[in-house]
């Protein structure tokens, strides 16, 4: 008999199939904001949240895409007033990126109606399922950080 340490696959499939609630909330939210803003755009808005000035490389290895592609999204952002490009600080042809007043204000409200929905799902649950959902997303989370730094670790090695 095999034995299996890993998580169940039953398991996988559950947690996949009940995702999918979470990540309509998400979709929902992103297209009452930005109709017009793709996924690939928002993560874009998003990692440069994260790390204000960061330069056209470091977006592209945080967003795991080449650098033309990076550059060409960028490209679309600055055109739509989302994202500033500065010459960097240490060295003038370096660009640093950094956000718009109207993009941070679209990321406000898109968290706004985010959690206006999840709190509406999550008042009709018990709170024992509020409690181990956020055990378990905040375990998830820090798991997926881990991996995603082993991922980096591995690229730049």
């Amino acid at each position: 008999m095999a034995v299996h340490d890993g998580p169940d696959p039953m398991h996988t499939a559950a947690i996949d199939d009940a995702a999918q609630a979470l990540l309509f909330a998400w979709d929902q939210a992103r297209e009452q904001v930005t109709p017009r803003l793709s996924w690939p755009q928002l993560n874009a808005l998003l990692a440069v949240e994260r790390a204000e000035g960061v330069n056209l490389g470091g977006l592209a290895a945080e967003l795991n895409m080449l650098l033309s592609s990076a550059s060409r999204l960028c490209d679309r952002l600055v055109a739509n007033g989302m994202v500033e490009r500065v010459p960097g600080r240490a060295d003038r042809r370096e660009i640093a990126l950094y956000l718009t007043p109207s993009s941070r204000a679209l990321l406000a409200e898109l968290r706004r109606i985010r959690r206006r929905a999840l709190t509406e799902t999550l008042e009709r649950m018990s709170v024992a399922g509020r409690a181990a959902l956020l055990r378990g997303l905040t375990e998830f989370a820090a798991a997926a950080d881990d991996a995603s730094g082993d991922a980096a670790s591995a690229r730049s090695a």
